[in-house]
């Protein structure tokens, strides 16, 4: 009798010994996505901090193309309270994707301020503008880099939250669900970063 109950608690001794390590597991996986989302955000607010110095700079050439520029605006700003919103819950689905849309909304915008200033060869040649351009550019390639390292470690976690044995113990340690991906409605748009031609 004294041997099978010795059995029993080292039996249990190891169960918990293992759970600790899975949700000591699960927690480092979801810090690692939460710390790649923290480096997206970081080059977004970049990215937003130079959009208006872009208009501003627009501006003074453009000054009957103001509907354009307000769109821009408005879109940045779309843009920047979803980045909020998905940076208070890193991982909710409903959170990333409506980050997503306002990201292909503010891309569209720029787009076609890119478009309409085309027509203005003095902007393009502008010093300032070609300097914003260029950091725009830089911005888009670095906030593409972090969000493929973002999705490295979303499917890390992923992975490890749904293998077995850890699927047993996720939903009982806080780890119910799956973090969402960061995708763009537009895969082709992902692959290239935005060209700001001046």
């Amino acid at each position: 009798m004294g041997t099978s109950l010795v059995v029993v608690l080292l039996l249990v001794i190891v169960v918990v010994i293992y759970s600790i390590s899975i949700y000591n597991q699960l927690v480092a996986l979801r810090n690692r996505y939460q710390n790649a989302f923290a480096q997206i955000e970081v080059q977004l607010k970049r990215r937003y901090d130079l959009i208006p110095n872009l208009v501003e700079t627009a501006k003074a050439y453009m000054s009957h193309e103001r509907e354009t520029l307000e769109a821009v605006i408005q879109a940045r700003n779309a843009a920047m309270s979803g980045l909020s919103a998905a940076a208070s819950n890193p991982g909710d689905a409903s959170a990333m994707h409506a980050l997503a849309g306002q990201e292909g909304a503010l891309a569209g915008a720029l787009g076609r301020l890119n478009v309409v200033m085309e027509a203005y060869p003095d902007l393009k040649a502008n010093q300032n503008m070609m300097q914003l351009s260029e950091e725009l550019t830089s911005t888009e390639n670095k906030v593409a880099f972090a969000r493929q390292a973002y999705n490295d470690q979303v499917m890390s976690y992923n992975t490890y939250r749904q293998s077995f044995p850890p699927v047993v113990f996720a939903g009982m340690f806080g780890h119910g669900t799956d973090a969402a991906l960061m995708e763009f409605a537009d895969s082709a748009q992902i692959q290239v970063a935005p060209k700001v031609n001046f």
